[in-house]
């Protein structure tokens, strides 16, 4: 008889492997009711802003040359501004990833003298060259004369409230406050809408004319709001991430009020011009259809998530976010403890992929970041993180970052085939 055990048999599963995970997700079924509950209420949502404005085929078409009137782009824009409820947005595929996104708000808003404060901890490893914090051959934000300065969030992973208020209160205003509300490679769960909501108060309160900026990479649609709806100025974030639901072949966007989207849109282009121009090179159907598919692509990341937490909870490991936790972003972190099981977790996943998946990746030197990192990703879009993927920076203590999978039966092959890796290779047992 043909079944789903069937087929992960002809995939080379181990029936031991697959069993165990099965085990692992009868634990966390009930969790699932609560992730559906919040994607039907962000598929109405963004269905609502297509209809509200007015989306036709005839915004499928593009511009060439300097792409002056283009009704697609304008309309794309316009949908993202509706959905995350800001005066103005960008958004467009020649922003080349998350960080280029945040690189274009931050270059756009800080000026000599300006003072940034990080209220959660060291940015993104992408961002240091950006900011400073690392050599960047006199192009940072701090080489301009830029002041950083920077507060560690709490043990329990919270904003330290205490800290920022006496910040705010011992220093001249700061121009900006920057809050990252994905963990990115640090060990800690993503920040909650409450939480930000809560942080946004008080330095409105201690210092109102700071504008506060949120990286929502891996953030969007975990909610029934985002961090815009609850007081942030300024917001970035990655198409090839959650908005573009696995089928936006590239691009990025910022929202923001007009003023500062303004300011953003003439370091993108240049001052004078500002968003007026900019090719869409025939993506805009697929940043929108994308964007319709992302609630449900979401959740179902978000579940695959749950089922990896569970599975290395399961087997004695330290894994970030909890099961059990409320979720703020798509990754789930496993603390490993030791290289080869990073590595063995990685390739798990590359060979679970649709595409590349007889690839074997290695530990390499990539570009941006302070150590080597192997990366899982076989996608159909490149680099796309809200498709199956995985990445481990080669340093102690070896934690791995699972995230992504357009469907959740994907992701829940990519943790399997992960087990499965580290099960084959005698550095697991169960």
């Amino acid at each position: 008889m043909l079944n789903k055990y069937t087929m992960y048999g002809e995939l080379g599963v181990s029936e031991q492997v697959v069993a165990f995970v099965e085990t692992a997700e009868a634990k966390i079924s009930d969790a699932f009711k609560a992730i559906d509950d919040i994607a039907e209420y962000n598929q109405l949502k963004v269905l609502s802003a297509l209809q509200s404005n007015k989306i036709s085929d005839i915004h499928f078409n593009w511009n060439t040359g300097y792409g002056y009137d283009d009704i697609g782009r304008d309309a794309v824009e316009n949908v993202y501004k509706t959905i995350f409820n800001t005066e103005d947005a960008i958004v467009r595929p020649i922003i080349v990833s998350g960080t280029h996104a945040l690189t274009l708000a931050l270059t756009g808003v800080l000026r000599p003298r300006d003072k940034m404060l990080t209220i959660t901890g060291r940015p993104y490893d992408t961002l240091e060259k950006v900011i400073g914090l690392s050599p960047s051959n006199g192009l940072s934000l701090m080489d301009i004369g830029v002041e950083y300065d920077e507060i560690e969030l709490m043990a329990d992973g919270s904003f330290d409230l205490e800290a920022i208020q006496e910040k705010l209160s011992e220093t001249d205003s700061y121009r900006m406050v920057y809050i990252q509300r994905s963990a990115g490679y640090s060990w800690r769960r993503g920040l909650t809408i409450q939480e930000i909501k809560n942080v946004i108060q008080l330095v409105k309160y201690s210092s109102p004319d700071t504008i506060i900026m949120v990286d929502n990479c891996y953030g969007e649609f975990l909610d029934y709001q985002e961090p815009t709806d609850v007081g942030a100025d300024l917001m970035a974030g990655s198409l090839i991430k959650n908005p573009g639901g696995g089928l936006a072949l590239s691009g990025g966007y910022v929202v923001g009020s007009s003023e500062l989207i303004e300011r953003v849109a003439a370091r993108m282009t240049s001052p004078g011009i500002g968003k007026e121009c900019g090719l869409t090179f025939g993506q805009t159907r697929t940043i929108l259809q994308g964007l319709f598919m992302a609630p449900k692509v979401v959740s179902g990341a978000l579940k695959g998530a749950t089922l990896c937490a569970s599975v290395y909870d399961c087997l004695g490991y330290d894994v970030n976010p909890k099961v059990g936790s409320v979720r703020s972003d798509i990754i789930q972190a496993i603390k490993f403890g030791a290289p080869d099981k990073v590595i063995a977790f990685c390739q798990g996943i590359q060979s679970a992929s649709p595409v590349d998946a007889f690839v074997t990746p290695e530990p390499w030197d990539m570009p941006g970041y302070s150590s080597q990192v192997i990366m899982a990703a076989g996608a159909f879009v490149q680099g796309s993180s809200i498709e199956l993927s995985a990445d481990a920076p080669i340093r102690e203590p070896y934690v791995a970052y699972f995230q992504g999978g357009l469907t959740y039966e994907h992701s829940k092959f990519g943790v399997i085939k992960s087990l499965d890796a580290l099960y084959r290779k005698s550095l697991v047992q169960f």
